[in-house]
């Protein structure tokens, strides 16, 4: 048994296409190799920027040998005419290079990643003039199916969150979040999605996630797209209050009609 190396593809970047018909059966040569028969396959392997393909042949039967001539190692592989190389036999196989489409964002639009969680601290009301807490948490999704008749799995991953507060302000940031006790904050302190409201009143805030995608074919490559899929959060409802202080001699419990109490 023979191992022959065919012809290589290359390309100049990642191999986009997909080979069909990839595999053919060496027909038996017996009227062109000298009385041998030369059979095998035709195989491909698609190294992302370059495609080998490769010839595994068997000669079988004998060819008449002259006695006067030189003897023969029967030990040597055997060898075939130029016509019978299995490179040329793989060469002229039959296939076919399909290139997977160019996939846009709009192409997703039956792709559709879950919404983000939001909530926020002191749970549910803030206080004017101080900095309310609020947090979105989304993840990485991978979502598979037919796109553009092709069966794919499309990647999404959190790239940015657009937050409304409900009061005309909005912010975009990189990250959804986190409480103060997982930064090691104290409680009413600003980060990077806190806002700090000037009013009293009931405010709808919301979320909105923004997911970047890739799309792999079946080979395990990941190709990006361009632009951004959103998902919207629930309102997440805040009633702000308006906190009072005053100077006192005593205490609420000393003096339960004192000032504030």
């Amino acid at each position: 048994m023979q191992r022959l190396t065919g012809w290589r593809l290359m390309a100049s970047g990642t191999v986009v296409g997909i080979f069909v018909a990839l595999t053919a059966s060496i027909p038996a040569m017996a009227d062109k190799c000298d009385g041998a028969a030369w059979t095998g396959n035709c195989d491909m392997t698609n190294r992302g920027e370059t495609v080998d393909i490769t010839g595994t042949t068997n000669r079988g039967g004998s060819s008449a040998h002259d006695p006067a001539e030189a003897p023969v190692d029967q030990s040597a592989p055997p060898t075939a005419p130029d016509d019978c190389a299995t490179a040329t036999v793989c060469r002229e196989m039959p296939y076919e290079i399909v290139s997977v489409p160019d996939v846009t964002i709009e192409d997703l639009v039956s792709f559709r990643p879950a919404a983000p969680t939001l909530t926020g601290e002191p749970l549910g009301f803030g206080v004017v003039g101080l900095p309310a807490n609020v947090m979105a948490a989304a993840s990485e999704q991978r979502l598979s199916g037919e796109l553009l008749g092709w069966d794919v799995t499309v990647r999404f991953r959190p790239a940015g969150y657009v937050f409304d507060y409900g009061d005309g302000t909005t912010v975009r940031t990189a990250t959804g979040g986190a409480a103060w006790a997982a930064t090691g904050q104290p409680q009413f302190t600003p980060t990077a999605t806190s806002h700090t409201y000037r009013a009293r009143g009931t405010y709808a805030v919301s979320a909105r996630v923004l997911y970047s995608a890739a799309v792999d074919f079946g080979s395990g490559v990941w190709r990006p797209v361009s632009g951004y899929v959103t998902a919207d959060s629930g309102a997440y409802l805040i009633e702000v209050l308006e906190a009072r202080t005053a100077l006192v001699d005593r205490t609420c419990a000393e003096d339960p009609r004192g000032p504030g109490c």
